[in-house]
């Protein structure tokens, strides 16, 4: 297998005047940076709307992109917004997402963006964004999104199952008269994802381009709040009067004594299996359009899954419920081809899951964090295989110095002796060890290249604030850190 070395980072945590990380000119420092540190990976987090405490694994739409990913320089550059749209930019926080101050402003911007594209928008545009709309890769999202955000901002963000009884049971005559109602607004909302496309694909062109493939992530479950449940309910476990009857998550574990409870709801792999998993083929084929390759969350929910009565308030009450199994990927093989899927295999692992991902052949998952201290680990780099990708720590974690600092003396003495270290500069101990694993990818996160402690975690578990906040400081990137990593990868055989 060929050996890679990659860099985990969301966009949102990018550098940039305008609050929030985008899909503009620091899109491309970051990968001229990556390529000159040797890199041939970027892994990022899920691109979906956000909704429950602005995280990319509780999306509104499986399909749909983020709108405040949309670079506001390149819209101006465009003839798509009037430059005195950016005369006046309010003081962002530069060390973190602000989303309570960001999301207002840049959704203002943008509306300014569709009310001057309207009138005095360059002359492609209009065919630009027709053909995106009819496009056979939207018909099988685009529509059901529009109406849906359209109307839960008609509704003052109540969720779906908040509106009036036809609309929430999607009659044909409440529908069509609500897209008749509201037409601008679904013409707006189609001109954001017509945006968000345009421009991601200029990023992966960037990357391609820079000999670096993208790696995306995707969560298994879509939130109940969700254009795709309402379009869908038959497919959740849902009651008669469309409420989850039990809701995603997992046991206890190494994060949270109890549990995670997710909350979304838990698909009828009966009714999903019994169209052939067209669902999943549709959705698969959608995220293989963005991304090079794509990590599948949570995969061992395909073998068996945690089920949460919907009553309950945390995770321990559940039960395990079997999954699909091998059917869907045969499935989706048979539709789709081989698929370049990496498996989260992280968490509550027994022989079944191990025997699924044997199986499907996918690479799975090794977390340094996890083993460091225990040789007993799979995780610990004597057990690393080559099929596998190998990280430092994943979004969920702490930073490694900031993982390393939380340690008894103990655990700390312990993970010295496997990586041979003397603790001066830890996390670049952890990325030596990362780069020199059998596994044939390894991926970093940005915070552990920047030798950052635990202020810049990206998330914790089972916390609700603070999360998902994270932004690379300008200037942070240097020459000296791309050639160390670039060095460390040459020497490991990554380049």
């Amino acid at each position: 297998m060929r050996r890679e070395a990659g860099l985990l980072l969301h966009p949102t945590s990018l550098p940039g005047p305008y609050g929030i990380g985008d899909f503009g000119q620091e899109a491309s420092r970051f990968l001229d940076w990556a390529k000159s540190a040797g890199q041939s990976l970027w892994q990022m987090l899920p691109l979906g709307p956000i909704a429950v405490a602005n995280s990319p694994y509780a999306s509104v739409s499986a399909y749909a992109g983020n709108p405040l990913l949309i670079p506001l320089d390149r819209l101006r550059d465009d003839g798509l917004l009037p430059a005195e749209a950016l005369a006046s930019v309010p003081s962002f926080p530069v060390e973190h997402v602000a989303y309570d101050r960001v999301i207002p402003w840049k959704d203002s911007v943008l509306r300014a963006s569709w009310s001057h594209a309207k009138v005095s928008g360059p002359s492609w545009l209009r065919a630009d964004l027709d053909r995106f709309r009819s496009a056979a890769e939207q018909s099988d999202w685009l529509a059901d999104w529009t109406l849906y955000i359209t109307l839960k901002r008609a509704h003052r963000g109540s969720g779906w199952t908040a509106w009036e009884a036809p609309v929430r049971h999607r009659e044909s005559n409440a529908l069509a008269l609500a897209a008749s109602t509201h037409r601008d607004e679904i013409d707006y909302q189609a001109y954001l994802q017509y945006l968000f496309f345009r421009y991601w694909e200029e990023v992966r062109r960037a990357a391609h381009d820079r000999g670096i493939a993208v790696v995306g992530d995707m969560p298994i479950y879509v939130t109940m709040d969700s254009a795709d449940v309402w379009a869908n309910p038959e497919l959740f476990q849902l009651d008669d009067a469309l409420r989850p009857i039990d809701v995603s998550g997992v046991p206890p574990d190494y994060f949270s004594k109890d549990g995670q409870r997710w909350g979304s709801p838990l698909y009828r792999w009966d009714r999903m299996e019994a169209d052939g998993f067209q669902w999943w083929i549709r959705r698969i084929r959608a995220e293989l359009r963005k991304f090079d390759l794509l990590r599948i969350d949570h995969f061992r929910a395909f073998e068996a899954y945690w089920a949460i009565p919907a009553a309950e308030k945390t995770a321990v009450r559940g039960r395990w419920e079997a999954g699909p199994g091998i059917r869907i990927f045969r499935a989706l093989k048979a539709a789709l081809g081989d698929i370049p899927l990496i498996a989260e295999d992280l968490g509550d692992i027994d022989d079944g899951v191990r025997r699924l991902l044997a199986e499907t052949g996918f690479p799975g998952m090794r977390v340094l964090q996890f083993g460091l201290a225990d040789p007993a680990s799979t995780h610990h780099p004597q057990h690393h295989v080559e099929n596998a990708v190998v990280y430092t720590g994943t979004h969920d974690n702490d930073t490694a110095r900031g993982w390393f600092a939380s340690l008894e003396e103990s655990g700390r003495a312990a993970v010295l002796r496997s990586l041979g270290s003397d603790d001066r500069e830890i996390e670049w101990d952890l990325i030596r060890a990362a780069y020199e694993s059998r596994a044939s990818r390894a991926i970093v996160p940005v915070q552990d290249v920047l030798g950052l402690g635990s202020e810049a975690r990206m998330n914790t578990p089972s916390k609700t604030d603070g999360n998902w906040e994270f932004r690379v400081a300008p200037g942070a990137l240097t020459s000296d850190r791309a050639a160390r990593l670039r060095a460390l990868a040459e020497m490991s055989g990554r380049t």
